[in-house]
């Protein structure tokens, strides 16, 4: 499938030969229609050799095609500041990953999240709170792998729960214990498994099982039997895991058969241990 380039009219403009591959899409200006380099600001480029000039088809700054603005840029990043505030997003969202870091500010307002993904992707981090509150939830979710753990409190209450998560994996344990009421079960479960006592004491509680069950895989062993008689059964099967002989011995007549056989299995290797330490 041939590049759709319309010819060059100056005399000296040369265009290399297109080389995109047979599958890939038409040359198209962004704008659409064919495309005309003696109305491109980078004309000139076309004399220079590859990758020193452009290239329609291939490298191309005014393609509809983020891949040949890509090359362009790729080619050419001393270029990416000129073009901050072109008027096709996909040439800003480009420009914008080798830009100068100090020009990114100006694009925290861009009105394409796709740009601002990338500024939030390259922002320093002295910037970056700027985007916490960012529309959408992609530049959020970046916002909260970036950060640093302990500026992360802004985003504990995000009203996505991909946001929170990683908020769950990466604020300091100081500050987790409040994430601990989360709405939603695998922010909660998240929680569960980095809260230290006495705060994950108070998940045993919870009102899913999948949280209980991390909780009875993490409390200390002497608190287990809170859990032995949950009303789910594997919570209890993880009870059985590691609770002490006390504990177990509660659990003999477990309704479920999973349950008995672990809590027997425990008892047995218990004992076992117990007379070869004691020789």
């Amino acid at each position: 499938m041939s590049a759709q380039v319309a010819p060059a009219k100056s005399v000296g403009l040369r265009r290399e030969p297109v080389r995109a591959p047979q599958d890939d899409i038409p040359a198209q200006h962004w704008q659409g229609g064919s495309i005309c380099c003696t109305d491109c600001q980078y004309a000139k480029l076309l004399m220079l050799g590859e990758g020193l000039g452009c290239e329609p088809g291939h490298a191309c700054l005014q393609d509809v095609y983020a891949r040949r603005i890509d090359r362009f840029f790729s080619w050419h990043p001393a270029l990416s500041d000129e073009q901050l505030s072109h008027p096709y997003f996909e040439v800003r969202a480009i420009a914008a990953r080798r830009a100068s870091v100090f020009r990114l500010g100006a694009l925290i307002g861009d009105p394409d999240e796709t740009v601002r993904l990338q500024v939030a992707l390259r922002l320093p981090l002295s910037q970056l709170a700027r985007l916490v509150n960012d529309p959408h939830r992609e530049v959020r979710i970046r916002v909260a792998q970036r950060l640093a753990p302990g500026d992360l409190t802004a985003l504990r209450h995000d009203p996505d729960y991909g946001v929170r998560e990683l908020v769950a994996q990466r604020l300091p344990l100081a500050l987790l214990a409040v994430m601990a009421f989360d709405p939603d079960r695998a922010v909660r479960m998240h929680v569960a498994q980095r809260l230290e006592m006495p705060a994950l004491l108070g998940m045993a509680d919870d009102v899913d099982a999948d949280v209980r069950r991390i909780v009875a895989e993490c409390l200390p062993v002497a608190l287990l039997s809170r859990l032995a008689h949950d009303t789910d059964w594997r919570v209890r099967w993880e009870v059985a895991q590691r609770a002490d002989m006390a504990t177990l011995e509660s659990m003999l007549s477990d309704k479920e058969p999973e349950v008995r056989q672990a809590v027997r299995e425990r008892l047995k290797s218990t004992v076992t241990h117990l007379r070869e330490h004691h020789g």
